[in-house]
């Protein structure tokens, strides 16, 4: 997966599901786009400010999404924060304004030093991020909903952009890994217009030639339609061994519902999304029984690590962030939860490792807290005694080992996880992760950049 000003009942709905006093707007007028809030003193609260989705297609994931950021920061994070300051939330809503004008509220409205989720607009507005990298040497960067920009972008203190979920690519290309594990021979790629979903169709397209399986069409549809029959009764005439999907959680369940009052039985392959409550409360559990079988191609938690043991029971015995109390809420093991839970945690460690809130200095310390040598540590309470004491540390987590390629993305354990007849997920079935990141360098999107390093204009 890859939203305006949150809209007041949606921020009383947010503050009243997680009890969090969210910040004021503060006084004052909006600075000038372009300009940078005042820079805070040493002491005062840290704002990060999270690209959240309220409205739009992705609103039904909009709490739990907050959630995924609110928890590490209240319930670890800010136990204590590094270099001894407090970070204080924000949410500003994507889905009306565009992520654009979220961006910039983000940071000339609460001047922002951490911009949580810089996603899948990013190109109308980069030309703008350059110029306040450049003037302010902030806000550190890490996203959740990243996967879509180029993997030679970020990863340095001019563009830095740390990413926790991998490629877009990466999950395009891990459905096609996995229809021909289960000797599929012909498959049907179904995709909305939706920028990410687009990345990852074309990532399955190109991976499904590498690995010799027969696309028998390519479909396109605009989102958030209320009926996608047309496109079922295409895919029942093609009758395929597989069928990839990248959209969003209620346009698939409706694809695959109509697809089974069509008569087809079929193996359905979807996107990380699906791992979320909604999809599954969408589609119900009468289809999944008439299917050959519904899954998500994705990637799984490490649990046997320290990581873990310390994360899962904190995460599923707080009710605060977790079914009922959440819409659309999910568990520790959400590819979400605990991608964002990590990626969280090195943004903290490495701050305290870089001695500050300046890019220049976060950047480079990102790859040095997850990178071998140093102790390896699990937690974050173990990790920051550790640089506290002037060691350097190996954070293990549990996305993957923390490390990170030269653009900032990162490694992770590719995975499919196929829904039991009841509605529940299965134990995830790895998937090779050596060829999936041969394939991926293959056919992954590349930028093309005036200078190769920023600051730069950049096509693709």
């Amino acid at each position: 997966m890859r939203v305006s000003r949150i809209q007041s009942s949606r921020i009383a709905a947010v503050v009243a599901v997680l009890a969090l006093l969210a910040a004021a707007c503060g006084g004052g007028a909006t600075n000038a786009p372009g300009a940078s809030a005042t820079p805070a003193a040493a002491g005062e609260p840290v704002a990060i400010c999270e690209l959240a989705y309220y409205t739009g297609e992705f609103a039904p994931y909009g709490q739990a999404l907050t959630a995924d950021v609110v928890f590490p920061v209240k319930e670890v994070i800010n136990l204590d924060p590094p270099l001894g300051r407090t970070w204080e939330l924000y949410h500003e809503d994507l889905g009306t304004v565009g992520e654009a004008q979220a961006a910039r509220t983000c940071l000339e409205k609460h001047g922002a030093e951490i911009l949580v989720s810089i996603a899948h607009g990013y190109g109308t507005y980069r030309d703008y991020m350059m110029e306040y990298w450049q003037e302010n040497d902030s806000p550190l960067g890490p996203t959740v909903h990243g996967g879509v920009i180029p993997g030679n972008l970020g990863g340095k203190g001019a563009e830095p952009i740390f990413r926790a979920q991998g490629l877009d690519e990466a999950l395009g290309t891990s459905g096609s890994l996995y229809a021909e594990s289960i000797g599929a021979k012909n498959i049907v790629i179904f995709a909305t217009q939706v920028e990410g979903f687009q990345a990852a169709a074309n990532a399955a397209e190109k991976a499904a030639e590498a690995l010799n399986l027969n696309v028998l069409a390519r479909i396109d549809e605009q989102p958030e339609q209320a009926s996608y029959a047309a496109v079922a009764q295409k895919i029942a005439q093609l009758n395929p061994d597989a069928v990839i999907v990248q959209a969003g959680s209620v346009e698939s369940a409706t694809l695959i519902k109509q697809a089974a009052d069509a008569g087809l039985s079929l193996n359905w392959i979807g996107e990380t999304g699906w791992s979320q409550a909604e999809f599954i409360n969408s589609l119900g559990t009468a289809p999944i029984a008439s299917q050959k079988a519904i899954g998500f191609a994705a990637f799984s938690p490490n649990k046997d690590t320290p990581a873990w043991a310390f994360y899962q029971p904190l995460r599923d015995g707080n009710p605060a962030y977790n079914p009922p109390a959440i819409e659309g809420g999910y568990g520790a093991d959400n590819p979400y939860a605990y991608s964002t839970y990590d990626l969280l945690v090195q943004t903290a460690l490495a701050v305290e490792a870089g001695g500050s809130y300046k890019a220049s200095d976060w950047a480079p310390a990102m790859f040095k807290v997850g990178d071998p040598p140093g102790d390896v540590c699990y937690t974050y309470a173990d990790c920051l005694k550790l640089i506290r004491e002037g060691k350097d540390i190996d954070y293990e987590g549990i996305t993957g080992p923390g490390t990170y390629t030269d653009g900032g993305v990162n490694a992770v354990n590719p995975s499919y996880t196929q829904y039991g007849a009841d509605g529940k997920p299965a134990e995830p079935v790895l998937l090779d992760a050596a060829k999936l990141l041969e394939i991926v360098d293959q056919i992954k999107t590349v930028a093309t950049c005036d200078p190769e390093n920023p600051p730069n204009e950049c096509e693709w």
